[in-house]
């Protein structure tokens, strides 16, 4: 009974990889590119020997600046060309929340999750290679995510916050028909945002991929569970009250920007010939 089962799951799972494999790499690349922004731009501002460390004094300004680069980072990334392929969850729990709307099919889900853990990793280690002990040693360290002074209950609940109100705003802004084009720029806004706010509190995770690519290198895994639980957490807590207000059926897709010149593996939209 049990390889009556295995092997329908068997064949589904390569036919998703057969097919689909082009967007799970395309989630690879995203998230990798956007560790790789991290650690530069962290790097460049935070390094006590950095020229723009001793130029910027205030720490506020400097995570400001960090702030601003990766939400712009963000933007660049969701309205790329491979962003809009994918859909640029570029995080697992991104992908978890929209899996349990009915928008994506499990294997689909199962291999971005497993796409965004690789390419996070890839893109730190690239970085390392790049920028050598600077990138690993404090205060840098790898960029890891770790709570702040007020501890543990404080960063796991900044966490689920953070998470739920960037997905709540991810799915309320694209399904407006008349908003939706700027979904992600208000993710790259909220990024920045968090960055500069919340930070302190946890490091500014909401993902649980780009903290163990930050993680596994650094060997730093300090209270590591909160970047596994909370940010899955909040944001399938803003699913559940998305569906108090619109059924799951009326949520467009599973893509961050939903470009009609690209197609799309989750809902089947297939380009019009010649659109592009």
């Amino acid at each position: 009974m049990s390889e009556v089962v295995i092997a329908p799951r068997r064949s589904e799972a390569i036919a998703a990889l057969r097919e689909h494999w082009p967007e799970y790499l395309m989630e690879a690349w995203g998230l990798g590119m956007f560790m790789l922004s991290a650690a530069v731009f962290t790097t460049l501002f935070e390094h006590p020997g950095s020229a723009l460390h001793g130029a910027v004094a205030d720490p506020v300004w400097r995570r400001a600046l960090i702030g601003i680069a990766m939400g712009l980072t963000a933007v660049g990334l969701i309205y790329s060309p491979w962003g809009r392929r994918s859909g640029a969850h570029l995080n697992p729990a991104v992908t978890l929340t929209f899996w349990r709307l009915g928008k994506m099919a499990g294997w689909d889900a199962f291999f971005y999750a497993i796409a965004q853990c690789s390419g996070g990793l890839a893109g730190v280690v690239l970085a390392f290679a790049l920028l050598g002990e600077t990138f690993a040693e404090p205060p840098v360290t790898f960029v890891i995510t770790t709570p702040g002074v007020q501890g543990v209950a404080v960063a796991f609940a900044a966490e689920v916050t953070i998470s739920l109100l960037l997905m709540s705003a991810v799915l309320a802004i694209s399904n407006s028909d008349a908003w939706m084009r700027w979904t992600g720029v208000a993710a790259g806004v909220l990024v920045a945002s968090f960055i500069l706010v919340e930070a302190p509190l946890s490091g500014m995770s909401m993902n649980p991929a780009r903290s163990l690519a930050s993680a596994l290198p650094a060997g730093r895994f300090d209270a590591f569970w909160i970047y596994c639980v909370a940010p899955p957490l909040g944001m399938l807590l803003a699913a559940e009250l998305r569906r108090r207000l619109i059924p799951a059926s009326e949520v467009h897709c599973a893509k961050i920007d939903h470009d009609p010149g690209v197609r799309c593996i989750h809902c089947g939209h297939e380009p019009v010939r010649g659109s592009r």
